[in-house]
């Protein structure tokens, strides 16, 4: 089964190209905006539109194929941003015709968690998925590999999306994108700052770390006693081991020794190496899916 997938539910346009396991073609064009904007719906829906045939054309040619190859065509049917999404179904839809090939819309969470299962090789994980949109612990069902069980998620925003706000408080470049310019200045900070730590049960909160800091920042890089390097290390430092303390009650729960982290925020170097302490210390192991 030789499988062609389009992907456009953010600012990230994606196409790949599977053949059962074996990853053919996996390419990638990113709609950058300007250091302190976010990227407006139709904008991106633009930007999917203009580069998203030359990015097939591409993945075909990389894995030396030509479209009568092609055995079925899969898109990212949700969640996400819509207008996006409705650009990248058009031209899936209309290749499903134009070739005759069936069209498989697939569930933007489930692909992320399936392909990190299938790439690492992760037998009955707890799941961390922290994303722009999503922010939750899952694992699966005792009698099931194909039913979930939530144990814990956010009240409010994704962490994702508090650190790229975050970043355009601050300014921060948006190429390659805000969550990685935070990453390499927070490599940088020398100075602890207190945030709110807000754990609930197995749910977390990240809006009052976000107006909290958004409040700190201007008084502290006004009077000169924090860098932005200093804030981007203070706000990983402390909602990564938000994350990483419900991830851990998650794996005592179910009595695994696998964590699976999926998701944009799970390609953080960072956020790894914590979580793989925490996981090395219970004799366990830590999976990730960090091609960025």
């Amino acid at each position: 089964m030789i499988a062609l997938g389009l992907e456009g539910s953010a600012n990230k346009l994606g196409v790949g190209i599977i053949r059962d396991e074996e990853i053919l073609s996996n390419l990638r064009h990113t709609y950058i905006t300007p250091p302190g904007e976010g990227f407006l719906p139709k904008d991106t829906a633009r930007h999917h539109k203009d580069h998203i045939l030359h990015l097939i054309e591409r993945s075909l040619d990389e894995a030396n194929l030509k479209s009568e190859d092609i055995d079925c065509i899969c898109f990212t049917k949700g969640p996400g941003m819509a207008q996006p999404l409705q650009s990248v179904a058009l031209v899936a839809r209309t290749l499903s015709l134009l070739w005759n090939k069936p069209l498989v819309g697939v569930n933007h969470c489930i692909g992320h968690i399936e392909m990190g299962r299938l790439i690492t090789g992760a037998n009955n994980p707890v799941v961390l998925y922290v994303s722009g949109g999503n922010t939750q612990v899952i694992a699966y069902s005792e009698n099931s590999n194909e039913r979930y069980r939530i144990f814990g998620e956010t009240i409010d925003i994704a962490v994702g999306n508090c650190l790229d706000r975050f970043a355009r408080i601050v300014k921060l470049p948006n190429d390659p994108s805000p969550g990685y310019n935070i990453e390499q200045a927070a490599k940088k900070g020398t100075k602890f700052i207190d945030l709110p730590y807000v754990v609930k049960g197995m749910d977390v909160s990240f809006s009052g770390i976000l107006s909290f800091i958004e409040l700190a920042a201007e008084k502290m890089l006004a009077d000169g006693t924090a860098t932005v390097d200093d804030l981007c290390f203070s706000l990983q430092e402390t909602v990564f081991a938000m994350l990483i303390e419900i991830t851990e009650r998650a794996m005592a729960h179910i009595g695994t020794n696998e964590v699976l982290v999926v998701g944009g925020v799970g390609c953080n170097e960072h956020l790894q190496e914590m979580m793989g302490k925490m996981v090395e210390q219970r004799g366990g192991q830590i999976y990730a899916t960090d091609e960025r």
